[in-house]
């Protein structure tokens, strides 16, 4: 039985050659690599058990490479993204001459339902950002335990730049001291493509940053003079760590709710025009590539202003 560990020489040195090339000349991030590369191992382990591999696939083993996908249970937009990989990697492969030819020209892409994003309202996402706080039952430098307020600190910093700035968890979780500049409450975050923007921190941002760095992180950064955030290990604030914690506050604020730290920066990006945010401001303000995907946001606001006039109307 083959295994992403034991692929054909060949199928391993075309994809970490391919990793390589969306690393360094097309700047994305490691987590992106990682999807793309464990797509293309899928596909090749497939390959493999056909006695083929990815510089002889023909379209017929792709198309039933995803109809198995589907038989497994796949969700249809985690097998528009594998037909998306597999388009990408056969084209950087026939333009690197690392393949003759494209097997994967006449794929098509499964059609996803474009759900519209979770969004909480104004009052549920304030709800949610000063959870730290009122889970201590009092301002959280009356706390005693030095540790137990530290993290309190932290949690209560790293929701207010989820939904005051609208950062994705990546970006917080990657933060350094010296990004934060809490004199021009301004935060300046590494995002997608390795692209750096400048995004303005909230006064309550700035705040809770502020009393985060005084008397939060001493206690948690060990001899790290560098990082912004980190867990109850000393150890640098992950992207896992940060989903765990806006879960446990939400489990507890908003209970039978999915949220996640996207949640909000969808409801960050929602209340910006709402409130009249022009969407070439918000698109920049996202670090969005193009305005085409910060416009979903307007199609949330529109359901919500349906909403008004249906509970409001007295015609509706």
């Amino acid at each position: 039985m083959v295994s992403g560990e034991d692929l054909p020489t060949s199928d391993a040195r075309l994809i970490e050659a391919f990793a390589g090339s969306l690393r360094h000349e097309r700047h994305l991030s490691d987590h992106t690599v990682s999807a793309y590369r464990r797509d293309l191992v899928q596909l090749a382990v497939f390959l493999a058990r056909g006695s083929s591999s990815l510089a002889d696939a023909e379209y017929p083993q792709l198309r039933r490479f995803l109809a198995q996908q589907h038989t497994l249970g796949y969700a249809r937009a985690s097998i528009a993204r594998r037909v998306g990989t597999i388009h990408t990697f056969y084209r950087w492969a026939v333009s690197t001459r690392a393949i003759e030819r494209d097997p994967s020209a006449l794929l098509g892409r499964p059609k996803v339902v474009n759900r519209l994003p979770t969004v909480l309202r104004p009052r549920e996402a304030a709800e949610l950002v000063e959870g730290p706080v009122d889970h201590a039952g009092a301002d959280p430098q009356a706390e005693p335990d030095p540790f137990d307020r530290a993290i309190l600190l932290r949690d209560r910093a790293v929701l207010e730049l989820l939904y005051g700035s609208g950062l994705r968890v990546g970006e917080v979780a990657g933060l350094t001291v010296n990004q934060v500049d809490l004199g021009r409450g301004r935060v300046l975050v590494r995002g997608k493509g390795d692209k750096e923007r400048e995004v303005p921190m909230s006064d309550p941002a700035v705040e809770a940053a502020e009393r985060y760095l005084s008397a939060g992180r001493p206690s948690l950064a060990g001899y790290d003079r560098r990082t912004m955030f980190f867990n109850r290990k000393g150890k640098p604030f992950s992207g896992r760590d940060i989903r765990a914690m806006v879960e446990q506050y939400a489990g507890r604020l908003l209970p039978g709710r999915r949220i996640t730290p996207h949640t909000l920066r969808h409801s960050f990006a929602t209340h910006l025009l709402e409130g009249g945010a022009d969407i070439r401001a918000v698109q920049e303000l996202l670090g969005h590539a193009s305005v085409a995907t910060t416009q979903r946001y307007t199609h949330v606001s529109r359901t919500r202003l349906f909403e008004a006039y249906e509970q409001s109307h007295p015609r509706a």
